[in-house]
């Protein structure tokens, strides 16, 4: 009962978020779009299909068994490397990174899948061993893995997923039994080549001296923090209304993908702010419900890598987008505009509503193999019963039975 609880609830905070979604990337894009294609509706056409496809590949994983995904775990995570290094190599340049396949009308990219295929591969190899010890078996194979997808996103340049990748991965990593001392060196050594890869760009230095001071550079290296902030403000407690968001015409960069949290807080205030938070919250919940919950080793490491990509990436996102922490360039889960983010997500909670089913049977197995073990029980104990009953019955006939004289006595 308490699984189908969990289970409905991620059911309905997803589709609670991604129709929230499609309606603030229609607020943030309409206008821009008739200026450039003169089609208001072209993003929210194109995010409607990459939704219907993601559902439907949500429906699709919900019900494969997850333990199947075993098999594909080597080739996903072969197929995402080739990719990844496909795109730097052939991808075209599109502001100034290189992140994309192009497909026609729509765009690929691989770096998302890659989170979701590291993930499963993760997941499967920490499931079928003891847990890391030292810097050493943690580095042989799980370490050198991570480094080679998170060095290869970092250079597109997209260190926005970088980011996200670590953080799912450190929460399989504690889920899995890794010391807290190792954990923390592996942070460690981590930050080191965040900060490294930071300061090797000078956007990205810019971006981190912004966020200590937006205000000092507001036309500047500020700007997009301090419009944030500006239509975080403006939208006060009920919000200027839907549509009528000022900062996304051209004030605010990047409203329709990693500010789109800006622009709903500006439209509806703060009611949209409290349901996304809230909203994200209760994914957390329910999802690390569903981890702790499941007694498989693989499933339980899955729920949660799942559950830590989504609401850690969530986190980081709203924290970017209020000033307390540095711009990345990480989208906003389900609500930020952007096909393959979308695919992989909903994608990935279909995989989560999969182990919360199965460990709903699991969870009826055990009741029902303990009301049969009560019934044997009652069972044997009326079937001993009878039996002494039937001894006792021959004992009292056998004494009382007259006993037969000899002949001649």
């Amino acid at each position: 009962m308490r699984a189908q609880v969990e289970q409905r609830l991620l059911v309905l905070v997803t589709l609670a978020l991604v129709s929230f979604g499609l309606v603030m990337v229609y607020s943030a894009t309409s206008a821009s779009a008739v200026v450039v294609g003169g089609d208001p509706m072209q993003f929210l056409v194109k995010q409607s299909i990459y939704a219907a496809g993601g559902f439907v590949l949500l429906a699709m994983l919900w019900r494969l068994d997850y333990h199947r995904l075993r098999l594909l775990a080597p080739l996903a995570l072969l197929g995402t490397l080739g990719a990844c290094v496909a795109v730097l190599l052939i991808g075209p340049e599109i502001n100034g990174a290189h992140r994309w396949f192009s497909l026609g009308p729509a765009s690929l990219q691989p770096s998302e899948f890659a989170k979701l295929a590291v993930c499963l591969w993760v997941s499967v190899y920490l499931s079928r061993r003891a847990a890391p010890r030292t810097m050493g078996e943690l580095m042989k194979p799980v370490g050198l893995v991570v480094c080679l997808f998170a060095f290869l996103i970092v250079i597109e340049p997209d260190l926005g997923t970088a980011i996200a990748l670590m953080i799912m991965v450190a929460g399989i990593l504690v889920v899995s039994g890794v010391p807290f001392r190792l954990l923390a060196l592996a942070a460690t050594f981590a930050a080191a080549a965040g900060v490294a890869a930071i300061w090797a760009e000078p956007y990205r230095r810019a971006r981190v001296t912004s966020f200590l001071d937006p205000w000092a550079d507001p036309l500047g290296a500020g700007f997009q923090n301090v419009q944030a902030l500006i239509g975080l403000g403006t939208g006060g407690a009920g919000g200027e209304g839907l549509g009528r968001s000022i900062s996304k015409l051209n004030y605010l960069p990047e409203a329709h993908n990693d500010m789109i949290f800006a622009v709903a807080g500006e439209e509806l205030g703060l009611f949209a702010t409290i349901f996304v938070v809230g909203g994200f919250g209760l994914f957390a919940w329910a999802g690390f419900r569903v981890a702790l919950s499941c007694r498989d080793p693989l499933g339980k490491r899955l729920a949660v890598g799942i559950t830590t990509l989504i609401a850690g990436q969530a986190a980081v996102n709203l924290a970017a987008v209020l000033g307390v922490a540095p711009l990345t360039g990480i989208t906003l889960p389900f609500i930020s505009y952007g096909g393959s983010s979308l695919l992989m997500l909903l994608g990935s909670v279909g995989i989560l509503l999969n182990i919360a089913g199965n460990e709903r049977v699991v969870e009826a197995q055990v009741r029902d193999r303990g009301r049969g073990n009560s019934r044997s029980r009652q069972a044997r104990s009326r079937s001993g019963g009878g039996s002494a009953r039937s001894r006792r019955d021959r004992d009292v006939r056998r004494n009382t039975r007259p006993r037969r004289v000899a002949a001649g006595s």
